[in-house]
């Protein structure tokens, strides 16, 4: 959301397109024709906005039958929030937010003000450079609502079991000596 609202902040008119109501879906549009990158974040989106209308369209949530071993991947559930903030989200999970970012900052008399916060030389940048963060995580293995509850891995409890049964072995090798004074 904080993304957002950087982008948003004094973005022209034009560049968000006239009476657009997803003014980030337009700006990136309008980025993904100049820069490759861009481009490829909006077939993306538009991928998942399609996979998403046709299971509103089906009736009771039912999938369409597919071949048996069929390797295509399940329709992906998205959360009213995640498509609200879809296209920053589809950036960043493919890694790419921070040059999209750095794009546009060097482009920005096509899309900003004068005084908007990615027209400034230094804020868009620190912007830019800020965004590099989170792109380098990974975001395949995100924790599910119910995550506090179910069973750690048998690595976790092999880990734990280390940690906390080395303090009560005499034998231990690793002892460390008593402190003296």
């Amino acid at each position: 959301g904080v993304v957002e609202a950087c982008l948003l902040h004094m973005l022209k008119r034009r560049a968000a397109g006239f009476l657009r109501t997803d003014k980030v879906a337009a700006l990136f549009t309008k980025v993904g024709k100049t820069c490759a990158i861009a481009g490829d974040v909006c077939k993306k989106v538009q991928e998942l906005q399609q996979q998403v209308e046709s299971r509103k369209n089906q009736p009771n949530g039912q999938e369409p039958l597919k071949r048996q071993g069929s390797t295509t991947s399940k329709t992906p559930v998205l959360t009213p929030q995640a498509i609200k903030h879809i296209w920053v989200r589809t950036a960043l999970i493919e890694k790419v937010l921070d040059k999209i970012v750095q794009y546009i900052v060097d482009n920005c008399s096509k899309y900003y003000e004068k005084e908007a916060l990615l027209a400034d030389p230094v804020c868009g940048s620190i912007l830019a450079s800020l965004l590099v963060g989170p792109c380098a995580l990974e975001y395949t293995k995100l924790k599910t609502a119910d995550h506090y509850w179910t069973d750690p891995s048998a690595d976790e409890l092999v880990q734990r079991h280390r940690i906390h049964g080395a303090h009560g072995r005499q034998d231990s090798p690793c002892k460390r000596p008593a402190l003296g004074v």
